[in-house]
């Protein structure tokens, strides 16, 4: 089984240029109404399609209103990214921090208004 999210929005170039200049994502498959991309390592994979367009069923036309959703990306190290993304002026919404359950992590936010946690999964500190 494969997951892909996809996210219904007009913010389709932003959207692009998002994840693959500052997450290095690759683009998979694009056209006027769809774009589909994929992470770097192309384990996973996630959508935007234009609202209300003629092709889709009704069901995958209402635009997504930017809350109440978020991702989860999972790296060996979160440090270089998080430098990377602040020397290029991307606003961080959660510090990088290190949480008693083990996380170290932090969050930003797609131009659709979906928070993305960048995190490094660790055992607890005893």
């Amino acid at each position: 089984m494969k997951l892909n999210a996809g996210i219904i929005t007009e913010k389709l170039a932003e959207s692009k240029a998002f994840y693959t200049e500052y997450l290095g994502f690759g683009v998979t498959f694009e056209n006027d109404f769809y774009l589909l991309l994929h992470t770097p390592n192309k384990q996973a994979e996630l959508s935007f399609l234009l609202p209300d367009h003629p092709t889709q069923q009704p069901l995958f036309r209402a635009p997504f209103r930017g809350e109440g959703m978020y991702l989860t990306i999972e790296m060996d190290e979160v440090d270089p990214l998080y430098e990377a993304l602040r020397s290029k002026g991307v606003e961080i919404k959660i510090a990088i921090r290190d949480e008693p359950w083990g996380d170290r992590h932090f969050a930003i936010q797609d131009p659709n208004g979906i928070g993305i946690d960048i995190v490094k999964y660790s055992a607890p500190q005893e």
